[in-house]
């Protein structure tokens, strides 16, 4: 499998203030992205996901390190053509239509007509944009506009596809369609690079993910290695067995309907719960082992550092 995106200690320090001081945004960031893979990019406002995304866009530069794409200089015009983008917050040209927007975008590329006419009405069915198709872009939602920009990232056909916090201000509908179109990425083959503070998105998505606080990453590489699969505790639900015999065994919380739920943190407790309620001929409502999540992992780094 190779390597579509590499970056090896990169560096970058802006001057800020009125009298300028020195801030290291980035501090020897390295990580790497296989080709076909959804990788992501977590950490939280400020950490210097936007700038490492920047330096690597061509946007800015890093004072120290590589970045290569594609087995070139991230500077090489061959490697920027194989890229798409979607920022943070884009701006575009709202008196244009959607089509009018795609098609603007196709021709800095020097797309043929004949592959525009074919690639902009297909970019829009699977943004789900087809009938927003000739509406002028001042009149659209803020999720109208994520779908539309998503669509310029990829007018290109790019095997690399960058997206700065793509599920950002979308409702749950609209961040499931976008989370499909990345999957969709994925399986066509493409690579995908995306930010985010969602954290569940990323758990859904992810093959693989980098997490960056202060300018360094703290830790990187596959969920399944990051994310432990031992059980922190079981909670349990149950109806028909008196609280005080449940809070021998671990943490109650009553809940409606004579419920109640206790959050047991070793096996012998659960075992004795569940004898509790065959005693007595009660019924479990449910039974969840809780796992170490991302978010736990996230929230301890970003804590301790």
């Amino acid at each position: 499998m190779s390597r579509v995106l590499e970056l090896e200690n990169v560096q970058k320090a802006f001057k800020l203030g009125f009298i300028p001081k020195t801030r290291q945004v980035l501090k020897g960031i390295s990580l790497a992205v296989d080709e076909g893979e959804v990788f992501g990019y977590l950490g939280p406002n400020g950490a210097g996901k936007t700038t490492t995304i920047k330096c690597v866009l061509g946007l800015i530069f890093p004072d120290a390190g590589t970045i290569r794409m594609f087995g070139r200089s991230y500077l090489d015009p061959k490697a920027k053509a194989g890229l798409g983008f979607l920022p943070e917050n884009p701006y575009f040209y709202d008196y244009l239509t959607a089509v009018e927007f795609l098609d603007f975008y196709a021709r800095l590329f020097g797309i043929p007509a004949e592959v525009r006419s074919e690639r902009i009405p297909r970019l829009l069915k699977m943004t789900s944009m087809e009938r927003a198709a000739d509406l002028p872009l001042r009149k659209f939602s803020r999720g109208m506009l994520q779908r539309v920009g998503l669509a310029q990232a990829l007018i290109n056909d790019p095997s690399l596809v960058i997206l700065d916090e793509p599920l950002g201000g979308l409702d749950p509908l609209g961040r499931k369609e976008i989370r499909d179109i990345i999957l969709g990425l994925r399986d066509a083959g493409k690579t995908v690079v995306f930010t985010s503070h969602i954290l569940q998105d990323i758990e859904m998505i992810c093959r693989r993910v980098a997490i960056i606080v202060g300018g360094r990453i703290l830790s990187q590489g596959r969920l399944a290695d990051l994310v432990s699969e031992k059980v922190l505790f079981t909670e349990i639900t149950v109806s028909g067995v008196p609280e005080a015999e449940l809070a021998a065994h671990g943490e109650c919380v009553s809940e409606p309907g004579g419920r109640v739920m206790v959050k047991v943190y070793d096996e012998p407790g659960v075992e004795a719960v569940l004898e509790s309620v065959r005693v007595r001929r009660a019924r479990i409502h449910s039974l969840v082992p809780r796992t170490q999540t991302l978010e736990d992992i996230f929230v301890d780094m970003v804590k301790t550092t």
